[in-house]
C-alpha cells in the first residue's frame, strides 16, 4: 500500500499527467482538496472509489484517513492542487507518514503559475528583461514568512514576481511593489486558472487593486508582476542563434 501525492494541476481535468490519471483510476481511495479542484478531475476515479474531501479536515484527520487506508491495505491518491512542490503541506504530511512507517511517493502536476502564464501567452523569462522568477507568498492568516524573505528584498531584484495566497492583500501589495517596479509595471491576476470559473485581469500596479476588488476575488488567484509580461523590444536569446566556430 502506498500514499500517492499527486499534483492535480490548476483545476482542469485534462491538465493532469498520464501518470496521475492512471493512479486515480487504480487507487481505491482518493483524498482531495475540494476548495481548488474542478469536480471533473474526480471523474478519472474508478466507480466505487472512496472520495474524501479534505477542505474541512485538519492535518490529524487527514493523516487518520491515510493511515486507515494503509491498515486496510489500500492505495491512496492524495490530490494536491497545482504541484506538490509548492504550498501543498507535503512536508508536514510526509513527515507524519514516515513516523507511522507508511510508504509514499510524489507525482508532479502543472503549477498554477504555469497555467496562468499559458493563459496570458507570456514567457516569464525574457532576454535582458527578466531572467529570474520569484515564487512567493505573503504572511496573512498563515505561518510567518522567514525574516530573510521579505517582499521588499525580492522586489528589489525586479525579477518576475509570482505571488500565491496573497489576493486578499492586493491593495497593500500593489502599493508596496510600486516603489521598486514603478506604478505602471504590468500585473496579471488569474483566478481559478483553466477552470470554467476562470477570471483573468490585466493591468498595472496602479490599477490592479481596483480591478480585483471590483470582481470580488478572495481566493485561488495567482498574481504576476514584472516587465516580462509586456516586453516587446528585447534581444533574441542565444538559444536558437547562429553558432560561431572559432578559427584557429
Amino acid at each position: 500500500m502506498t500514499v500517492h501525492f499527486v499534483g492535480a494541476g490548476p483545476g482542469a481535468a485534462d491538465l493532469l499527467t498520464v501518470r496521475a490519471v492512471r493512479l486515480l483510476e487504480s487507487s481505491p481511495v482518493c483524498v482531495y482538496a475540494g476548495t481548488y479542484l474542478d469536480a471533473e478531475v474526480l471523474a478519472h476515479c474508478a466507480p466505487g472509489t472512496r472520495l474524501v474531501d479534505s477542505q474541512h479536515l485538519d492535518l490529524d484527520q487527514i493523516t487518520a484517513e491515510l493511515q486507515a487506508a494503509h491498515t486496510a491495505g489500500l492505495d491512496v491518491v492524495r490530490l494536491c492542487s497545482g504541484d506538490p512542490s509548492l504550498y501543498s503541506a507535503l512536508a508536514e504530511q510526509t513527515r507524519r507518514l514516515d513516523r507511522l512507517g507508511i510508504p509514499w511517493d510524489v507525482t508532479p502536476g502543472v503549477p498554477a503559475y504555469a497555467a496562468a502564464a499559458a493563459i496570458v501567452g507570456r514567457e516569464l523569462t525574457v532576454p535582458e528583461v527578466a531572467q529570474s522568477v520569484v515564487l512567493t507568498r505573503v504572511a496573512a492568516a498563515s505561518t510567518a514568512m522567514p525574516a530573510t524573505e521579505s517582499l521588499a528584498a525580492f522586489a528589489a531584484t525586479r525579477a518576475t514576481l509570482v505571488l500565491h495566497l496573497a489576493i486578499r492583500r492586493i491593495r497593500e501589495l500593489c502599493a508596496s511593489l510600486a516603489g521598486a517596479y514603478g506604478p505602471d509595471c504590468p500585473v496579471v491576476v488569474v483566478a481559478n486558472a483553466s477552470q470554467p470559473s476562470q477570471v483573468l485581469l490585466r493591468g498595472t500596479l496602479d490599477d490592479m487593486a481596483d480591478q480585483v476588488e471590483a470582481v470580488g476575488l478572495r481566493q485561488a488567484a495567482v498574481i504576476m508582476v514584472g516587465e516580462a509580461l509586456r516586453a516587446e523590444n528585447f534581444v533574441e536569446s542565444h538559444l536558437y542563434g547562429p553558432r560561431h566556430r572559432s578559427s584557429g
